[in-house]
């Protein structure tokens, strides 16, 4: 691990985490978006855990971080962090800076420094928004580092986040989001490229079977 990442990880204090939870996204979310978390008792309280997630808003890491009953981590894309609020409250909910497409592997290290750590560490599968929710080009990163660090896997998804931001209207609209929680599934046995494969296509199934569910 890099000294730039042990550094990074220390920055994260627990009791911020929790007051930025509770206090800043915890009444967004059950109050304006009247959030609702389904199978929140199919989370593992303990060990090594790995959320793969879709990903349809830029709200979405700060709304997985209050539906999860467990300190939560993720991967945001560089240009997040240059705004200064929104930046500084991702932060504090356990985020750190990716740049995509570039083989991020400081990115990959923080990824499994966390997991070592028992931080739940989410990563969304695609790798980018999707306009429906839907995943629909799975990315194999998710699977490597389920892999490496052997980590069981939780397949989320949000449902409704996708219709939080509308073209032309300035504010997040009050719409209501659900979050469905599946059933934990296993890493990859190796690294190799088929055995990801195989991971990545088995968990993004999950997560749409999730979202075809949705009610």
């Amino acid at each position: 691990m890099t000294k730039e990442s042990k550094l990074s990880i220390k920055k994260t204090n627990p009791a911020v985490y929790y007051l930025a939870r509770f206090l800043v996204v915890s009444p967004f979310f059950h109050l304006y978006f009247r959030g609702r978390v389904e199978n929140v008792e199919g989370v593992p309280r303990e060990g090594k855990l790995m959320i793969v997630s879709n990903h349809a808003s830029v709200f979405d890491p700060p709304i997985l971080a209050c539906a999860i009953p467990r300190r939560v981590s993720f991967m945001a894309k560089q240009e997040l962090f240059n705004s200064p609020l929104f930046g500084k409250l991702i932060s504090f909910l356990g985020a750190y800076p990716v740049n995509r497409g570039e083989g991020d592997r400081n990115a990959i290290r923080q990824a499994l420094a966390r997991i070592e750590q028992e931080w739940t560490t989410c990563v969304f599968i695609e790798g980018t928004r999707t306009d429906d929710g839907k995943v629909n080009n799975p990315k194999l990163g998710a699977a490597l580092i389920a892999a490496k660090s052997q980590a069981s896997v939780l397949p989320v998804c949000l449902c409704g986040t996708e219709n939080i931001l509308v073209k032309g209207k300035k504010l997040p609209q009050p719409v209501s989001v659900n979050i469905k929680i599946g059933e934990v599934m296993p890493p990859p046995p190796s690294t190799k490229k088929k055995d990801l494969e195989l991971a990545t296509q088995s968990y993004a199934e999950a997560i749409n079977k999730l979202h075809s569910s949705q009610g």
